[in-house]
């Protein structure tokens, strides 16, 4: 009895000092959500007025076809009742639930008791239903645009992901389980994380997807040796440094995308794009763009262009000695970098020798799954914040490419923090990808505008520091590496944008995997492959240069690297960081912009 006790004082206290810890958390909160802005379509995602256009469109479609609506009707409260009645069955002990519809492979639902337990069951069942009556609903509209039935088809899938029962602490199994055998204490964590999310952006809910505490940029992040030797307002230039006696003749540098942190080409030695350059014999440079704040508001496309890509190209040939550069641009830095090219083939500079462009987009024409997030009421909401504010903020482009992997990026992070308790793991892929950048607002707008909506560049031109450009003006050899999974930049997008450029010499890879594994894909794990044909691309489809395409297991970089080695020349002993006397070491690797976090 002393023993019954002594237990219910120990449980008395502990739920005792929860509740305090719950009416804490929950003033901070209510604190911190009252400095939330209004919702903006433009800069928070779907909003209730766009997710109730979707279900608008649904009852118009219905209204002229009646019958469809009977047929729909009919077929779900066939499948919901014999549900009902399996249910019904497995609660009784008489028989096992069988499926209505057989669930696919679903990682959300792996807790054993969405098979076994015939409450858990149903409500899958019934998910299952209602989801394929939705989009049932959805695949049978007719006469939308296509860009209408896109954003349609992108707010069903957020409907259907958003409801899943799995989302919802009542309906989730694990959560109820964890909360049980923390008497609670799985809940209050789950608050305080929370509360820490809401607070640390302002009001606004934002997942925290890693441990911050975890990595540390140049101690475990962005480790290969170097130093910055050039420096000014947008960028800081970063040698590598070598790690053969003698390099080819000539220089190397790497555009990342100013959307996020260089360190995705160096997370770890192993894995290390940047390394294995280096390890290859090429004099590597690669850039580090500055964070921006609201006193870039001014800065656009042209200041990317002329003290972006034109000084670093002008301090690698000082440092180097070297008249010609091969470069290379990734996602958003490559749409730009061939901006450059074709302004500086008007200018008759033949300052770049070659060019790989690494999951780039310069023909927007298929915006894929970007489609709902390039209309004009999402567009609208940006240009309003990048006036008010200045720049446009990293959150905000953190929150839209969640939104395009929203069971990864969103939901099962949130029940792994929020119901289950659980701190963020220490993954240095989600540190990167929660550690990005802002946009100067003037750029953020004339990229979406000019090349996104307008789709300029790559049809009527684009003008640039006074002269239209265009893809054709583009003629010297090109390497192009697409990712089959890519979300981002589709690959079928990227081939049909590679086949405008002028070059008579272009050379297409496609990667296995998506934006970001589909590039950092060292050799030797053999984990994904790539594709290559040596068709002539132009009168290809991308579907027929594929079909034709032969595929080599393993890592694409030792192809490049040797077609890099032939646009390379011969090879001339090592170049060191720091050793010419205009561009001295400024400070070692990975320098300081790339350290500077967003308020």
């Amino acid at each position: 009895m002393a023993t019954d006790e002594s237990r219910n004082a120990v449980m008395s206290e502990r739920m005792q000092l929860n509740l305090a810890r719950v009416e804490e958390l929950s003033r901070r909160m209510i604190a911190a959500m009252a400095a939330r802005r209004p919702h903006d379509p433009g800069l928070d995602g779907p909003g209730p007025e766009l997710l109730a256009a979707s279900g608008m469109a649904v009852w118009a479609d219905f209204f002229k076809n009646p019958q469809r609506l009977l047929e729909e009707q009919a077929s779900w409260w066939g499948k919901s009742l014999q549900s009902y009645l399996n249910a019904q069955a497995a609660f009784a002990g008489s028989q096992p639930a069988e499926p209505v519809i057989v669930p696919p492979p679903d990682r959300r639902f792996s807790h054993p008791a969405w098979e076994s337990h015939p409450w858990f069951s149903y409500l899958r069942q019934q998910y299952l239903i209602n989801a394929e009556t939705l989009q049932r609903s959805m695949d049978q509209i007719e006469g939308l645009p296509p860009r209408e039935e896109h954003r349609l088809r992108y707010f069903t899938r957020a409907i259907i992901d958003m409801m899943a029962p799995v989302n919802f602490f009542a309906t989730n199994p694990e959560a109820l389980e964890r909360a049980r055998e923390t008497e609670g204490e799985s809940l209050v964590r789950g608050l305080e994380n929370l509360v820490r999310d809401i607070e640390n952006n302002n009001g606004d809910l934002l997942v925290t997807l890693s441990d911050p505490d975890a990595f540390e940029v140049g101690r475990n992040l962005g480790t290969t040796p170097g130093q910055v030797v050039f420096r000014n307002r947008i960028l800081e230039l970063i040698q590598i440094s070598p790690t053969t006696e003698k390099v080819h003749k000539v220089p190397l540098v790497i555009f990342p995308p100013w959307i996020n942190k260089f360190y995705i080409l160096d997370l770890k030695p192993q894995n290390s794009l940047l390394r294995w350059i280096a390890d290859q014999g090429f004099t590597l440079f690669v850039v580090s763009w500055k964070n921006p704040d609201e006193s870039y508001a001014d800065f656009g496309m042209e200041d990317y262009y002329r003290e972006g890509y034109l000084e670093a190209f002008a301090a690698i040939k000082a440092i180097t000695g070297e008249p010609k550069i091969n470069a290379v641009g990734y996602c958003i830095a490559g749409t730009t970098l061939s901006l450059t090219l074709a302004r500086m083939a008007k200018d008759r500079d033949a300052s770049v020798k070659s060019v790989t462009f690494f999951t780039t987009l310069t023909d927007f024409e298929d915006q894929g799954e970007f489609t709902p997030f390039l209309s004009n009421d999402f567009v609208d909401g940006i240009e309003r914040e990048a006036k008010a504010s200045g720049c446009l903020s990293s959150k905000i482009l953190a929150r839209t490419f969640s939104y395009l992997r929203a069971n990864d990026l969103i939901w099962q992070p949130a029940i792994r923090s929020y119901m289950l308790g659980e701190a963020p793991p220490a993954f240095d892929l989600l540190h990167w990808n929660g550690d990005g950048t802002n946009l100067p607002g003037r750029m953020a707008v004339e990229y979406l505008r000019g090349l996104c909506q307008d789709n300029s560049f790559a049809t009527t031109g684009y003008e640039l520091d006074g002269q239209v450009v265009r893809p054709s003006d583009i003629k010297i050899p090109l390497c192009a590496v697409a990712c089959e999974s890519d979300h981002i930049a589709a690959w079928t997008s990227s081939f049909a944008g590679f086949r405008r450029f002028g070059s008579k010499d272009k050379t297409f890879i496609l990667s296995q995997s998506g934006h970001i594994a589909g590039i950092v894909n060292p050799p030797g794990k053999n984990k994904y492959g790539h594709y290559t044909n040596p068709a002539p691309m132009s009168p290809l489809s991308p579907e027929a240069w594929r079909e034709g395409a032969d595929f080599t297991p393993g890592s694409w970089w030792p192809r490049w690297g040797a077609w890099l080695a032939k646009q390379s020349g011969s090879m001339v002993p090592a170049r060191h960081p720091g050793s010419h006397p205009d561009y001295p070491a400024l400070a070692p690797a990975p320098g300081e912009y790339v350290k500077r976090q967003n308020a």
